[in-house]
């Protein structure tokens, strides 16, 4: 599948529920309003859209949420995708998670053909973690990773950077990760969706003042490493790990843009930053053959933008309305 500015769309990120068991300041308000549960495609649904993208290229998935350990018979849809990565027409099946859920499932997540997984981690202090998710515990993610390593995953820490919250733990952070054999990649906060009281323009921290500060104490050599993602890696001299920096904001990594990403309810949104986007729900239901699944897929990405206009402005709404739990990290 080839976009209209020459870019190979092999990547597919899946959301796979909108709802999570935490309610992160930066991501969603603390008083959601879900999906009704009948509106989400069923694991059945989910399982079809992903062997039919498959077959049209996509060799890497990622599941998101939400949290998508939260999804009922998850399991069921991972295990159904397993058989691809075993004839190798799917190079990588992975997921993004709060980790919550790991020490249920990672043992599971393994079998099922997972290596590595991606666990959103913006802190170490419980104090901290516990205003930041609002909802989550410290100590279970803890112990989930802890799980996460028994099993043999592998673990990528993703870490919003937040002024003012987690902007003194940033030295902590790469060296915990160092010590734990974890890979971490920072984020810029991304204007989507009201937060409630919250204002992102005091949350924003440039990834460019963040690798700065890091400069400080580590020394960050540049590596061509990449995951199929957005992220721009260094490696760690001291720790011989990597850090990641995602920059939607300070430097937008569209042009080598690979993905799409389609929420729990069938549509396929063409760009993050973007509303444009196409309901494959509805050829999904008309047929039991993926011609006109198929074919919507076809169309959509011949109309997949150049980039996002992401902003961050204290006085401008949302750059984009939905929340970043409606079509997944």
């Amino acid at each position: 599948m080839i976009d209209p500015f020459g870019r190979m769309v092999d990547y597919l990120r899946i959301s796979v529920t909108d709802r999570c068991d935490f309610r992160c300041v930066y991501c969603m308000s603390e008083d959601m309003n879900f999906l009704p549960k009948k509106e989400l495609l069923t694991i059945e649904e989910l399982e079809r859209v992903s062997g039919a993208f498959i077959n049209l290229g996509v060799k890497k998935l990622r599941f998101t949420g939400g949290e998508p350990l939260v999804r009922k018979n998850i399991m069921k849809l991972f295990n159904g995708l397993t058989p691809y990565l075993e004839s190798g027409q799917l190079k990588e099946m992975t997921l993004t998670t709060n980790g919550s859920q790991l020490e249920k499932y990672s043992q599971q997540l393994a079998d099922a053909g997972m290596r590595r997984i991606n666990v959103s981690l913006d802190t170490l202090n419980k104090d901290k973690f516990a205003a930041i998710t609002r909802w989550g515990k410290l100590d279970q993610v803890l112990e989930g990773l802890q799980a996460a390593k028994k099993a043999g995953l592998k673990v990528k820490i993703n870490t919003v950077a937040l002024r003012g919250v987690n902007d003194d733990e940033l030295h902590n952070l790469v060296s915990w990760c160092g010590d734990e054999g974890f890979d971490i990649t920072f984020i810029e906060v991304m204007p989507m969706g009201d937060i409630g009281n919250e204002n992102r323009v005091d949350q924003y921290l440039p990834l460019t003042e963040v690798r700065s500060i890091l400069g400080e104490h580590w020394t960050l050599n540049e590596s061509d490493h990449k995951t199929g993602g957005p992220a721009r890696y260094v490696e760690v001299k001291e720790t011989g790990g990597k850090i990641g920096f995602i920059t939607p904001m300070t430097h937008n990594f569209c042009e080598s843009c690979n993905r799409v990403r389609m929420t729990c309810t069938g549509t396929l949104y063409l760009c993050l930053g973007q509303d444009d986007a196409m309901d494959l729900r509805e050829p999904l239901r008309s047929s039991d053959e993926n011609g006109p699944l198929e074919q919507a897929i076809f169309e959509a990405i011949a109309r997949k933008p150049k980039g996002h206009d992401f902003i961050i402005d204290r006085e401008a709404d949302p750059s984009v309305a939905r929340h970043m739990s409606v079509t997944g990290g």
